[in-house]
């Protein structure tokens, strides 16, 4: 995995809003869905997946960062930063060489390095490729695309869906905190067997956000338009707005005019860190339904008290 800033095309200071943009026209740009004959994209698409994974939360990027952890998220090993005088991380090689030497004469120099590092990490060593005798390591299964289909309802509810795989397998998965329209989650596992004694692959799964009749999504927040009677508007009141968990009453001044725009705390979307985003409601003055005489005489006396 290479450095996911590079990955992404950004730079190590970028703002999270840089860096989810890259992600999604990358993610965009390289989907299976359309590069169905192209290989190198589905590897792409991986990539940026895997890059976004790291650098689209805030934790693991800082863990990136101080280099506690590698570009595929896993810890670094630590306590082997040297061969000084046959010792790494305070083990003594040498020693241990010498005393596993006894008897076996010159012949044992070509092994030695296999035979101290199996005898560290256990047999696991010679299996992962490491000299002469080692085996191949287990072939991986293909990573699978799918595509789940989620209403604004269900990212803020956090239930559990069941999605069906194209391998036929079901699975129920928890739409994860911040997610975005577009954005692909790795399912570890859940891809193509590879046999028996083979890794299986992969399923990236792109969520899809589908379009809401009241809402528009801009990030973790909300928006809305709400029509306000023209006697609220003018003497002020309580209107009901639309929000994703019921409707709420709010208040608004005397004079507020079309375009006015209020903030609803806590009412938008869940972010990653669990905090939820806000819902902005625009107001739009509706006059009455058909015509008012009174409302008519007073707009025609009021009209001409400026004409004079």
């Amino acid at each position: 995995m290479r450095n996911p800033y590079d990955v992404l095309g950004v730079a190590k200071g970028a703002s999270e809003a840089d860096i989810k943009k890259a992600y999604r026209k990358l993610a965009k740009d390289f989907h299976p869905d359309r590069n169905a004959n192209d290989v190198k994209a589905k590897d792409r698409f991986a990539e940026a997946n895997s890059a976004y994974e790291i650098l689209g939360d805030a934790e693991k990027r800082k863990q990136f960062d101080r280099g506690e952890i590698d570009a595929d998220g896993k810890p670094r090993a630590t306590g082997f930063e040297g061969f000084g005088g046959g010792r790494a991380g305070g083990f003594d090689f040498e020693n241990m060489a010498r005393s596993r030497q006894g008897g076996m004469g010159a012949g044992m120099a070509g092994g030695m390095g296999e035979d101290i590092f199996s005898h560290i990490f256990g047999e696991a060593f010679r299996a992962g490729g490491a000299g002469p005798g080692a085996q191949r390591q287990a072939a991986k299964g293909e990573d699978i695309a799918a595509e789940l289909s989620v209403t604004l309802e269900q990212v803020v509810s956090e239930e559990k869906l069941r999605l069906y795989l194209p391998t036929g397998r079901e699975v129920d998965v928890v739409i994860p905190r911040g997610v975005i329209d577009g954005q692909a989650i790795r399912l570890r596992g859940l891809g193509q067997s590879a046999g028996p004694r083979g890794e299986p692959g992969d399923a990236l799964l792109t969520i899809r956000i589908r379009p809401h009749p009241n809402f528009t999504v801009d990030g973790p927040d909300l928006r809305t338009t709400v029509d306000v009677p023209l006697e609220d508007a003018v003497l002020g009141g309580t209107i009901r707005v639309p929000t994703l968990t019921g409707p709420v009453e709010m208040k608004i001044p005397a004079m507020t005019s079309s375009g006015r725009t209020f903030r609803l705390r806590g009412k938008g979307l869940p972010k990653k860190d669990g905090s939820p985003g806000d819902l902005f409601a625009t107001t739009a003055i509706v006059l009455p339904a058909g015509e008012d005489a009174a409302l008519m005489d007073f707009a025609r006396a009021r009209r001409g008290a400026k004409a004079a």
